[in-house]
């Protein structure tokens, strides 16, 4: 069994990752990430719902590689003057 402090989480947090799921799921690359995105959005909807710690640093993760991608695919940069 493996001890550690909890994860503290604002709901200002979960909820700026709970808007961002409708956007995972659409960009998804895989059917798992499309289908938890869906799931935890269902879920959100529960009275009280709270993620998970797990669930919460895959929201994370999710989230992050949502504003990630496409950050190497776009070539060079074009500054307009």
């Amino acid at each position: 069994m493996s001890h550690h402090t909890p994860n503290i989480v604002s709901g200002a947090e979960v909820e700026r990752l709970l808007h961002h799921m409708p956007s995972v799921a659409i960009h998804a690359e895989n059917t798992w990430a499309k289908g938890f995105a869906q799931s935890v959005a269902k879920q959100s909807r529960r009275k009280g719902w709270m993620p998970s710690p797990k669930q919460l640093s895959i929201m994370r993760g999710l989230v992050s590689d949502l504003f990630c991608h496409g950050c190497n695919d776009g070539g060079d940069i074009q500054l307009i003057e």
